[in-house]
């Protein structure tokens, strides 16, 4: 390919304010990327990665307004073109992935539709549309079949969905496209291909990408380029092993310590004692006539954390669901504290629902948009707890602890970041202080620093007593924050037992597999004390 190192995306001192406040959320920042590269765009939740990465598209979100710089692509400055023109490019010449792929998909279409849809060359045919759109779904490991294209959205797992995001933006060959977080919501396994998935058809391709994320892992892996946003400026960029290696600004330095190692050794956690908080036995569960879980067995200690690993499908959410009483087409014994539980919520009493508190994966349809933060919080308090003597109290208390400030009472979800949505879920969750926390997915929406913060909150949480059931993808917090993990695999826990134990001597091949696909960044790149130049100058230090 003969343009492979052309530059296709360069933004001249993009500024970006709020309205009315004139508040700027982005400033100053003039970025190139080059085709079959990818530029890294990394920072903590609120930095303005997502309003930049809207930005390349010429779009704002509501309440924000481009007011100087400019965008090109490909030679077009998109400032001076009209809307009709910036559609004509979006999708064909520029695409965008989104953070939440459940919000971005059409409910009310099928799979084949929306993927039809997403491919703007009118000079194919039916045939060769259809062609592209398998070939599109093989290549983010997805079933390319019949039956897989009539399925709606809401018949997909989070991860499915996900991947189905990708397909849409990849289906039209743009010239540059603006990754906002897509791997989130996979597994490692997944995650691995979908990551390789980007690198070959960016480089194929000759596609510039802007790759948006908080996983420090990730980006190590996949970016030619690192560009570091703190309070809406760039305040560092370069080549990924120099930034990564030899980092200049505090904020970076941050941003590397606060990163959790995958550790398979070195854990010293040893099997409880006593009687389980939580027992499960012999657990079946099915969406219709379709099996999910088959003969799960899993127990959890008061004050213990025993973290759920699995890839997409496997049935971590239905379990967890259950757990709760949210999922109710199961069979098996479910006891907490020793009290048989109903298997439908609406069957429990209100003191057993505020013992077992959830904190949903996908922030975004958590929270109800119409509610400013301070009634999401105490709307459950009340039908759960009673009405608080205090209500400021308990909503700042909560917000506290979730790592917010208590200002945020008054503000609704359009107003936070997903990272704040996130937390604000959490806060929701604890202010009942309840006795087990079912956490889906909790931190994938959060950058390195905020989740480094959740992780210690949690820890603080088991400290009082609080059980944990820790769903996740991210075997590398597991070894931060869990005592045990159980590994499910196709509706079935295939390992189970201490975190020191499956990850130094991991038994099932799945498991192997996990650690294997793991981004390893320790090993990538030196530890973070070592990384730091006591020599090298420092730029304005965030407080």
């Amino acid at each position: 390919m003969t343009e492979t190192h052309n530059t296709v995306l360069v933004t001249d001192g993009l500024t970006v304010i709020g309205r009315p406040s004139y508040v700027k959320i982005i400033s100053d920042v003039s970025i190139t990327v080059r085709r079959g590269e990818i530029l890294g765009l990394v920072g903590e939740s609120g930095s303005g990665k997502t309003t930049l990465g809207l930005s390349l598209l010429a779009h704002c979100k509501r309440a924000t307004e481009i007011v100087d710089g400019s965008v090109e692509v490909t030679g077009k400055e998109l400032a001076h073109l009209s809307e009709k023109g910036v559609r004509a490019l979006r999708g064909r010449v520029v695409a965008y992935i989104p953070q939440s792929p459940a919000s971005a998909l059409n409910p009310a279409l099928r799979l084949r539709v929306q993927l039809r849809e997403a491919l703007h060359d009118t000079s194919l045919s039916s045939e060769q549309i259809d062609r592209r759109v398998r070939e599109v779904l093989r290549e983010v490991a997805l079933p390319d079949d019949d039956a897989f294209l009539k399925r709606y959205p809401h018949q997909l797992s989070g991860g499915q969905q996900q991947r189905v995001a990708i397909a849409m933006a990849f289906v039209g060959r743009p010239d540059v496209i603006v990754l906002d977080e897509p791997t989130t919501g996979l597994d490692v396994t997944t995650q691995a291909h979908v990551l390789k998935t980007i690198r070959t058809m960016t480089r194929d391709y000759g596609t510039a990408g802007v790759y948006i994320s908080h996983d420090m892992a990730v980006v190590a892996e996949l970016a030619d380029e690192i560009a570091v946003m703190y309070r809406g400026e760039v305040v560092e960029r370069g080549r990924t092993d120099e930034v990564l290696s030899l980092p200049r600004h505090t904020y970076t330095r941050r941003l590397l310590a606060a990163v959790p190692l995958l550790r398979t050794s070195g854990h010293e956690s040893v099997e409880p004692r006593g009687e389980p908080l939580l027992r499960v036995s012999g657990l079946n569960a099915s969406h219709g006539r379709l099996p999910v879980l088959q003969g799960v067995d899993l127990s959890i200690f008061p004050g213990e954390c025993v973290a759920l690993l699995g890839e997409s499908g496997s049935g971590k959410t239905t379990l967890s669901r259950s757990v709760v009483g949210l999922h109710h087409q199961f069979t098996g014994e479910m006891f907490f504290d020793g009290q048989q539980q109903a298997t439908s919520s609406y069957r429990r009493t209100a003191e057993q629902r505020r013992r077992i508190q959830y904190v949903f994966q996908n922030p975004y349809e958590a929270l109800n948009p119409r509610k400013r933060v301070r009634d999401q919080i105490l709307g459950p308090y009340r039908h759960l707890s009673g009405r608080p003597e205090d209500p400021d109290a308990v909503v700042a208390g909560a917000l506290e602890r979730a790592a917010l400030p208590a200002s945020y009472a008054e503000r609704f979800p359009e107003q936070l970041s997903g990272g704040e949505r996130q937390r604000v879920c959490i806060a929701r969750a604890i202010a009942t202080r309840p006795d087990l926390l079912v956490c889906d997915e909790i931190t994938s929406a959060l950058d390195v620093s905020v989740q480094a913060e959740i992780v210690a909150l949690l820890r603080n949480l088991q400290e009082d007593g609080m059980a944990l059931l820790f769903v996740t993808h991210n075997i590398a917090l597991v070894s931060n924050i869990a005592e045990r993990v159980a590994i499910l695999h196709q509706g079935r826990i295939v390992e189970h037992g201490t975190v020191g134990k499956v990850m130094s001597a991991p038994e099932h091949e799945y498991t192997r597999a996990l650690i294997t696909d793991t981004p390893d960044f320790e090993h990538s790149f030196a530890p973070v004390e070592q990384r730091i130049d006591q020599n090298s100058t420092d730029m304005t230090s965030p407080t």
